[in-house]
């Protein structure tokens, strides 16, 4: 491993967090929260003195191998998590650092999962930190340092496909980087859109923005503590519902919009399985809940928005769906188990999973009738190869494995089977609320450390999709036994 090349951008991603905490600090300069302002000019303090100190190692090879990319994408975020923290200890709006280290790892990895009970005390520096955290996770830490750092094309693949692991794999254009910076490009272009819809909505210029970062991001946090449903506009409601969807959409699909691909791009069998789910899925959750909404339309507008957030795993509500009945129920947590299409900023298993895993069953059961016959699983009528059938396969197994494992672990909490599963479910696909205790009128704040703890590594797992974590604890355990 080249552990000068792995300190030395870790001090980069260190100097990067520094910078993106400014802003954070002018808005508590401009609201005058002098103790928000002093929490976060220390944490500036901090990741500026030992991200200079990292960045200034001049490693004597500077070859970046792919197991040095999985160990550097685990470490930034386990770091830019810590330091993004204490801020929030410091003011003492979160004074325990356990549940602080939840939140904002909630924040970076776009879950919305959230343990703050008052969100009207919060200061809006913090808040907007707070928010800010899940827009930059959403499209990635390490997306974000390849954008505005000029790094080789071989250090820059290695920390992308750690990073956007998916079951395709590819690249917009031919240098990492400047595929980095068209993502970044389109994500604030799209941003920017929102964040005028919003405000031309009646929202208020803060909120709108901070809005904008967690619909973006497709991560979820509320920034008051009446919500969304406190504006009670079906405007503002149908703006987020389609910035959601369209955020759950793989950014691949933009790009070849912007050059002038249109028919590719509206024909992606992986975009077409989406939003024909999506629509499903709004039709007949309101055909279960129109009874417990009073007609079918009203439920229509709730439905739609509850699929539209958790199914891009964003995790916003505008309505207590735990007074649905039990279908109802039943078939949110089957919506939150979906996910978004690969290269989007959703979370979950993506769709085009689930589509290589249903069109593998069936050509499984053809094989069963007719084993001589060559059958090929396609997608966008092009044949996948073997490499990535399996590797889809073995990611649902692991997915599951760790599901089933958390959900044993969180049951030490005694809360009821419906919560625990929807916490983990929650938690590992990134969409934030579950049913219950944990649900869009509770929150995780009634969980103990040690399931706290649990949903954290869930989160991490699920953002950086599992691979990449094992092989860095592999790794680094590896390197260990080594020095024994």
């Amino acid at each position: 491993m080249n552990y000068a090349m792995i300190f030395q951008t870790l001090g980069y991603g260190m100097i990067v967090e520094a910078g993106l905490m400014i802003f954070s600090l002018i808005v508590s300069l401009i609201h005058g929260e002098f103790s928000a302002v002093e929490a976060l000019a220390a944490t500036i303090g901090s990741l500026a003195v030992l991200g200079f100190a990292l960045s200034r190692i001049r490693p004597k090879n500077r070859q970046f191998y792919a197991r040095d990319g999985f160990v550097v994408v685990t470490l930034l975020w386990l770091i830019f998590t810590a330091f993004g923290a204490l801020p929030f200890v410091l003011c003492r709006v979160i004074p325990n650092y356990v549940d602080a280290y939840f939140e904002i790892m909630s924040g970076f990895t776009t879950t919305g999962a959230s343990i703050l009970l008052d969100l009207d005390v919060v200061p809006r520096g913090l808040m907007f930190w707070r928010c800010m955290t899940q827009w930059v996770g959403g499209m990635g830490v390490l997306v974000f340092m390849l954008a505005v750092l000029p790094m080789s094309n071989d250090s820059s693949m290695h920390l992308m496909r750690a990073e956007v692991p998916g079951p395709t794999k590819g690249k917009l254009v031919p240098r990492m980087r400047t595929t980095a910076v068209t993502l970044y490009l389109i994500y604030v272009a799209m941003s920017l859109i929102q964040m005028v819809l919003l405000w031309a909505g009646g929202m208020p210029l803060y909120e709108a923005i901070t809005y904008t970062f967690n619909t973006a991001s497709t991560g979820g946090f509320f920034v008051t503590n009446s919500a969304i449903a406190g504006y009670d506009s079906v405007y503002l409601e149908v703006v987020i519902t389609v910035f959601m969807l369209l955020f759950g959409v793989n950014f691949y699909c933009y790009y070849l919009v912007l050059t002038g691909k249109w028919n590719k791009a509206f024909m992606n069998e992986e975009v077409l399985w989406y939003f024909g789910i999506a629509i499903t899925m709004m039709v007949v959750l309101a055909l279960t809940a129109m009874g417990q909404e009073g007609g079918f339309w009203k439920a229509l507008r709730y439905s739609s928005f509850t699929v539209s957030s958790l199914m891009t795993t964003t995790g916003f509500s505008i309505n207590d769906y735990n007074l649905w009945p039990q279908v109802s129920r039943s078939l949110i947590l089957v919506v939150c188990l979906l996910g978004g299409c690969a290269g989007s900023t959703a979370g979950g298993p993506k769709t085009s999973r689930l589509i290589i895993m249903w069109k593998s069953l069936l050509r499984e059961l053809r094989l069963m009738i007719r084993p001589r016959a060559v059958q090929q699983v396609r997608m966008d009528a092009k044949p996948l190869e073997e490499d990535t059938i399996r590797g889809t396969v073995y990611f649902m197994i692991a997915h599951m494995f760790i599901l089933v494992l958390s959900f044993v672990l969180v049951s030490f909490d005694n809360l009821c089977p419906e919560d625990t599963v929807s916490a983990v479910i929650s938690c590992l696909n990134n969409v934030g609320p579950g049913l219950g205790v944990v649900g869009p009128a509770g929150s995780y704040a009634s969980l103990s450390y040690f399931s706290k703890i649990v949903l954290t590594l869930d989160m991490l797992l699920g953002r950086l999709e599992i691979f990449p974590i094992l092989l860095s604890v592999m790794t680094l355990t590896k390197r260990v036994r080594s020095y024994r």
